[in-house]
């Protein structure tokens, strides 16, 4: 004859069939939730880089974003924490979006000349639709170029490092025998990149037609200025 106490563990058993085990239910349900918080803070996330490029990183607050995405402020607070937490992931964003459009691709390209054309085409490409929209870090350079703290550091950290991925394709360039063993790559980097700076100001500011053939023409010129001396065919 089976005991009480085993009957009430079938009964248990019995009832419970086919149901997770309530820590499992409390980890999925845990899960969701995170997965959901991580939703919701991309969403904002998105909606700032949006609200950036027309009106500045200096013009995110946490109650302009919670009008946007028409939350409440505090719901909006909860994910970042402070103002300048919401305008550095929106850098951080920003320049992710950058090296997936620009850098990323380049790579693809052989090592030396067609990688630097390369970065240059696809930042043009970028630049082609920002005169519209906006660049953060040009925008972002002009708010904050005089106010250290922690949003200058993000976005000074991600132009350097963008800028150091140009320098080092114009380095590889030039051991491939593709640049004048004394062009200065330091230079070529400057020029190129105050091509890009040159374009916004023409196109976006002044309006003036014809300037991203201008800005065209201007790299093929740097790059015919430092390419390596053709040898005499014998």
């Amino acid at each position: 004859m089976a005991s009480s106490s085993g009957s009430a563990t079938r009964s248990i058993q019995s009832t419970d069939r086919g149901k997770p085990a309530p820590a499992l239910r409390d980890t999925a349900q845990v899960g969701r939730a995170m997965q959901k918080g991580q939703q919701t803070k991309a969403a904002i996330i998105e909606a700032a880089l949006g609200l950036a490029t027309q009106i500045g990183l200096e013009g995110l607050s946490i109650g302009a974003i919670a009008e946007v995405t028409q939350m409440s402020k505090s719901g909006v607070f909860a994910h970042f924490g402070s103002r300048e937490e919401l305008q550095i992931s929106v850098i951080r964003e920003y320049f992710s979006r950058f090296e997936q459009e620009i850098f990323y691709p380049a790579l693809q390209a052989e090592r030396g000349l067609p990688r630097v054309q390369a970065l240059f085409g696809n930042w043009m490409k970028r630049v082609a639709v920002e005169i519209q929209s906006g660049c953060i870090f040009i925008s972002g350079a002009v708010e904050f170029d005089d106010r250290p703290g922690s949003v200058r550091d993000a976005l000074a950290t991600s132009v350097q490092t963008w800028l150091q991925a140009l320098y080092r394709a114009i380095v590889q360039a030039q051991e491939c025998g593709q640049l004048n063993p004394d062009a200065d790559p330091h230079q070529m980097g400057f020029e190129i990149h105050g091509l890009i700076l040159a374009l916004h100001y023409e196109a976006r500011f002044l309006k003036n037609p014809g300037s991203l053939e201008r800005a065209n023409t201007a790299f093929a010129n740097i790059l015919a200025r430092n390419s390596a001396p053709v040898s005499p065919s014998l």
